[in-house]
């Protein structure tokens, strides 16, 4: 398996560890990782004798997001031969392919909170964007007191990204609307007097806290877990979660599909036009 995402499984011990293995792009995921993601999980719900999972991030971030540098290629339709051509004008990606695209994206984040296993997040420094979903969507967040947490693609995306009904379940209507509307990024001391997280530690304790949490829980039946999580899942659904699945990947292939008027920054188009360091910083002129 591709080291970028690192995948280990001590079934001895009944944990199994999922690690976004790229510490010098802040652990920013590509679609490729997406993919070896969701194949961890899906081993880790196979296997009978792992009761837990843990996600994690090399280094000392937990993950960015979605790597934009990568991002903009996602929705090339695979017939576009010009996509990547010199001097070819990129065609608009049309919504088939804007919404095959964020079901699969979607995909790894309901595939982690609906996990049969338990699922514990361990955060340090970045948990942005897709981040941040991980660590609503697990069952346990660890989360040490150097976190940053927030959507801030929603400035440049829209701010119809990730799964509504999980933000709005998670975090409370006050709160979610608060980081979607502004793309802010929020300290974790502020969202842990909210009572947001599991545990909230200092940043150098995290990952032994996390094993220490999953050590206590792996004590538990197998199948006592399996059937709990089954009805937490059930109790969710039935009360802020409904619909939740389908909703994430069709509001955001809709919600991102934005005309820009000439008084706002258009962050697709100054990506199509220059480097992504160069749009970030015009993204940040304009903002500040």
């Amino acid at each position: 398996m591709n080291s970028d995402v690192i995948y280990e499984k001590d079934q001895a011990g009944h944990i199994a560890r999922v690690t976004l293995n790229r510490p010098d792009k802040l652990n920013a995921m590509t679609l490729e990782m997406y993919d070896r993601i969701v194949e961890s999980f899906d081993d880790a719900a196979e296997d009978d004798a792992i009761k837990v999972v843990i996600l994690r991030g090399a280094g000392d971030n937990f993950t960015s997001g979605i790597d934009m540098a990568a991002v903009y290629e996602w929705y090339a339709s695979p017939d576009d031969d010009g996509a990547n051509g010199a001097g070819v004008k990129r065609r608009r990606p049309s919504q088939r392919r804007r919404l095959v695209v964020d079901r699969r994206t979607s995909y790894v984040y309901t595939r982690v909170m609906f996990h049969p296993k338990v699922v514990i997040t361990a955060v340090r420094g970045y948990a942005l964007g897709g981040g941040l979903e991980f660590l609503m969507g697990s069952d346990i967040s660890v989360v040490g007191d150097d976190a940053k947490l927030g959507m801030p693609a929603t400035r440049y995306l829209g701010p119809v990204l990730g799964d509504l009904h999980l933000f709005f379940h998670r975090l409370g209507p006050v709160l979610a609307k608060d980081l979607l509307l502004t793309g802010r990024i929020a300290s974790a001391g502020e969202l842990a007097e909210r009572g947001v997280f599991t545990r909230y530690v200092p940043a150098g304790d995290v990952h032994a806290t996390a094993e220490g949490v999953a050590a206590q829980i792996a004590r538990m039946p197998a199948d006592g877990i399996v059937i709990a999580k089954e009805a937490y899942r059930l109790v969710e659904q039935s009360t802020g979660l409904a619909l939740s699945e389908v909703s994430s990947y069709l509001l955001h292939a809709y919600g991102t599909n934005l005309q820009f008027e000439k008084d706002e920054f258009n962050f697709v188009q100054s990506r199509a036009e220059n480097d992504l360091a160069t749009t970030f910083d015009e993204a940040e002129q304009f903002y500040s």
